[in-house]
């Protein structure tokens, strides 16, 4: 069974939304994720419908965030994509005759069950502020692509030497 991306890639796609861009056409997010505009706009379509992001044609338009980080979850972006499936796995027979598969069944559905429910409250309790706030710590590791998106401005980068050097002192 083939794996989806559309969550990781949304995701990816709406933290450059909110730290580097206000607003980013089709175009310009089939680029970034190397795919088509037209899947662009059929995924982010399902947002928009969900009121996570909206969009503005013509000129200076574009997609841009409906909602502030903090108020959207994992699970409510899964569920604007359509609820994708979470695993590869199942039952070879939904409705066996076989009471050992009915068994194995039950067994491989119970279990299904818990994962997913355990995923969906672990997704309810991630926001995109939590995505972004790891990825502003992971940034602070690369001061030189943090320049280059404007995370860190050249005078800050002179406090932050001066400071450091302070501490060494």
């Amino acid at each position: 069974m083939r794996q989806d991306h559309r969550l990781s890639r949304v995701l990816h796609v709406l933290i450059h939304l909110d730290r580097h861009r206000p607003h980013a056409t089709s175009d310009e997010i089939a680029m970034m994720l190397r795919t088509n505009p037209v899947v662009v706009r059929r995924t982010l379509g399902g947002l928009k419908k969900s009121g996570l992001v909206s969009s503005e044609k013509g000129h200076g338009g574009g997609w841009q965030l409906a909602r502030d980080l903090a108020d959207i979850t994992l699970r409510d972006i899964y569920n604007a994509l359509g609820e994708p499936p979470l695993f590869a796995i199942g039952n070879a027979d939904e409705q066996p005759r076989c009471l050992v598969e009915q068994a194995v069944n039950d067994a491989i559905d119970d279990t299904l069950d818990l994962a997913r429910t355990l995923m969906m409250d672990r997704f309810a309790s991630i926001t995109l502020a939590d995505i972004a706030a790891d990825f502003d710590h992971r940034l602070k590791d690369y001061p030189e692509e943090a320049r280059r998106f404007g995370h860190i401005r050249d005078d800050d980068a002179v406090k932050e030497d001066r400071q450091e050097g302070s501490k060494a002192g």
